[in-house]
This record gives structure tokens, C-alpha cells and sequence, in this order.
């Protein structure tokens, strides 16, 4: 466990000072697009934080190539260029397309392409699903079905990036839960280690998601734009596929007498690592359902994410973001607490996890449905019109049209 300590603050300390330096750099440069009709900040602000974050994890992975207690890690090298590869393919694509706005389908391109060379050249794949043994009985199929899960994840973490500290905060909730999982599942097999591939992931994600937390809380300075979601998502969904793509029931427990194991302990391998990532998954499908329905284009920009919904609620945006932490804490956590009651001896311990997710519904649907102020009157009628509702309760600068048509009170005076 103090080795992943160790990486957890590695990873978080290189982000954040490089998260730093490349806020200082982006402003010194003017390395930021201007405000877009959906955006919910006014104020230009640089979205190159990816980049710091994906040095960090770059960083980690070095020092753990150096360190003989991962060296399970490095068991498969091959695995760990691929997978470094394909980050560093979708983050160039992610900062081309921050400050460029690339077309959704070179977008989309990239992200088969780097799932591709994970699942191809990596053999990082989904071999078999811990539902009734359920093994993917050709190459085909178990390189296609990785692809596309892994595709769908980076999607979905991208989707819900929409205010300040809401990816980063929830992407460290998922993989800190995902990390003690995946460390007792590792211990309750029996391994001769407690390290892997999927609990470094995890850790390192967390690192990353801690060192770039500070600049990105609201207000935020620095966004981790396309280039850091799309990387969480990916390793992330790599990380998932590490431990579940292998796993049969047999693995995570025999049998008792109560059957616990053979009704969750089948079920909860995959069933957490979806769970993690329920509400970008959630509002990923949403948006996919929504614009296919008006024969648009699924990867169109709107401002009907989850995030925008819950503004156009009355929720500020700081409280919006703490209610999307409560909701994947919730839900990981129930589940979480589920597989421990199944490794525990009395047959009803993982009935805890199910009052757990019961009570803490209860509590987030109360919270969510009762925001701290009233919604504004353009927002209630028409949806499309919040964003200039909240550009008229925060005014920002004048612009240059305002500037050029509005006279100066000085040169009207000097007239008369």
C-alpha cells in the first residue's frame, strides 16, 4: 500500500506543478478559444490542462519502471507502450481539437484508432465477462467489444465536462473507489502480490485528478479540456478491462452456503466498473438519444447535458458539481460496500450496501429537486435562452460592438 501512496502523490505533485506552468504559459500566449454559446464560464479561460495531466501520468509510469514492486507491471511491456501510445495520440488530438475545434469525425477517428492499438498491439482486451463464466470465444468479437467499451467510456467522462472541478472531482471519486475494489478483489484471489496493472492505474488517475483539482475548482483557471477527459476515460476504461476482462466467478469467491457469491459475487466484477461511471455513462446516452431523435449529429454540441439541466434548475454551479459528487459516491460506494458484505461470514452483511444506496438516494433526490435558488424566468420558459439568462446575472466586460456604438459620456461633453 505505501507504494501506491507513493504514486498517488508523485502523480499529484508533477500535475499540479505542471498544471501551473502551463496556465502561466497559456495566459503569457493567449492559448485559450474565445467563449462558446454553450459554455457556462465568462471569462476566456485557458483548456490546456490535459496536457499537465498527462505528463503526470507519464511521470508515474517512469518511476514505477524503476521500482522492483511494480514489476508485475512491467511484466508485459509491450502493454504499457500501447497503452502510453494510444494516451498520447488522443491527447494531441484533444489539444489540436481545444484549440482548433477539430471535426467530431477526425475526433472520433482518433479515439478508435488509440482503442485500437490498446486492444491490437497492447492485448489489453475483454477475454471474458464474470457473468456465469461467460467467456468471448473469438478474437473478433473480444477485439471489437474492448474497442467499443473503451470508445464509449472516453465519451461519456467527455460529455459531462461542462463546469469547473466536475470531471476531476468525479473521476476521483470512480477510481478511488475502483482502487480499493480492485485491491481487495486482488487480495481475496489469493495473489502472491497485491500489485497490478488495474490498481496503478487507478492510483495514478487519482494523483492526476489531485494535482489538477486546485487550478480547476470553480473558479476555475485551467480546464483539462478534450485532451485530459478523453484521457481519463481512457484509462479508466482500461483499467476496468485490466481486472474484469479475465475475471470468472470462481475467482472472486467460492460458494457458501447462502449463495452470496453466486448472486453478486458473478455480477459485482462487472457491475462496478459500469456503476463508476453510471451518470457520464447515463448522460452520454441521453445526448446520443436526444440529437439522433432530431437527426443531428451524435457528437453536436448542445446545452441539454445534465450539468446545464441542473443550472437551469436554480442550482449554482458549485452546488451542481457537489451534487454529481454525491451521486457517483453514492452509487459506487453501495456497490462497493455490497461486495464486501459478500466476503464477510453472516448471509445478510450485504444487505448493508443495499440501505446504504436506499437511504442516500432518498437524501441525493432531496437535494437534487431542492435547489438554493429560484430558477431564472428565461431558463423556465425557454431552455435555450439560460445562457443569456446567466450572462445577465453575471455581467461580464463590455465588448467591442458595446464599446464601438455605446458613447463615451467624456467625448459627448467635449461636443457640447
Amino acid at each position: 500500500m505505501k507504494q501506491y501512496v507513493f504514486t498517488i502523490i508523485l502523480t499529484a505533485a508533477v500535475t499540479f506543478i505542471l498544471s501551473w506552468a502551463v496556465w502561466r504559459l497559456s495566459l503569457k500566449y493567449k492559448l485559450y478559444p474565445g467563449i462558446r454559446e454553450r459554455d457556462v464560464h465568462k471569462t476566456p479561460t485557458p483548456r490546456l490542462g490535459g496536457i499537465a495531466m498527462f505528463l503526470g501520468v507519464v511521470a508515474a509510469f517512469a518511476v514505477s519502471a524503476q521500482h522492483p514492486f511494480f514489476a508485475i507491471v512491467w511484466a508485459q511491456p509491450q502493454q504499457i507502450y500501447a497503452l502510453l501510445g494510444a494516451t498520447a495520440l488522443i491527447v494531441v488530438i484533444g489539444v489540436a481539437d481545444d484549440l482548433w475545434d477539430l471535426d467530431w469525425m477526425i475526433k472520433l477517428g482518433a479515439q478508435f484508432l488509440a482503442a485500437g492499438v490498446i486492444a491490437w498491439f497492447g492485448q489489453l482486451q475483454i477475454y471474458s465477462l464474470p457473468i456465469g463464466g461467460l467467456a468471448i470465444g473469438s478474437s473478433w468479437v473480444s477485439f471489437t467489444l474492448t474497442v467499443f467499451s473503451i470508445v464509449v467510456v472516453m465519451n461519456a467522462v467527455n460529455f459531462i465536462d461542462g463546469l469547473d472541478g466536475l470531471v476531476a472531482g468525479v473521476c476521483l471519486i470512480a477510481n478511488g473507489v475502483f482502487f480499493a475494489y480492485s485491491y481487495m478483489v486482488v487480495r481475496d484471489t489469493g495473489a502472491s502480490t497485491f500489485f497490478n496493472l488495474a490498481s496503478f492505474i487507478a492510483a495514478v488517475l487519482i494523483g492526476a485528478c489531485i494535482g489538477f483539482l486546485p487550478l480547476n475548482w470553480s473558479p476555475a483557471r485551467l480546464f483539462m479540456g478534450d485532451a485530459g477527459a478523453l484521457m481519463l476515460g481512457l484509462l479508466m476504461a482500461c483499467s476496468a478491462i485490466a481486472l474484469t476482462g479475465n475475471f470468472t466467478p470462481a475467482m472472486v469467491g467460492d460458494n457458501d452456503e447462502f449463495g452470496r457469491s453466486q448472486l453478486l459475487g458473478a455480477f459485482i466484477p462487472i457491475l462496478l466498473p459500469v456503476v463508476i461511471v453510471l451518470l457520464p455513462l447515463l448522460d452520454f446516452g441521453l445526448a446520443v438519444v436526444r440529437r439522433m431523435s432530431k437527426g443531428k449529429s451524435p457528437f453536436s454540441p448542445d446545452r441539454k447535458h445534465l450539468h446545464h439541466r441542473m443550472l437551469d434548475m436554480g442550482h449554482s454551479d458549485r452546488d451542481a458539481v457537489l451534487i454529481f459528487y454525491a451521486w457517483t459516491a453514492l452509487v459506487s460506494l453501495s456497490v462497493l460496500l455490497m461486495y464486501i458484505g459478500t466476503t464477510l461470514e453472516w448471509p445478510g452483511d450485504y444487505l448493508f450496501g443495499v440501505l446504504y444506496g436506499v437511504v442516500g438516494i432518498a437524501a441525493c433526490l432531496v437535494v437534487t429537486f431542492t435547489p438554493s435558488r429560484r430558477r431564472p424566468v428565461a431558463a423556465a420558459s425557454d431552455p435555450a435562452s439560460a445562457p443569456a439568462a446567466a450572462s445577465a446575472r453575471k455581467p461580464g466586460p463590455p465588448s467591442l460592438a458595446d464599446r464601438l456604438t455605446t458613447p463615451d459620456p467624456a467625448t459627448e461633453e467635449a461636443a457640447r
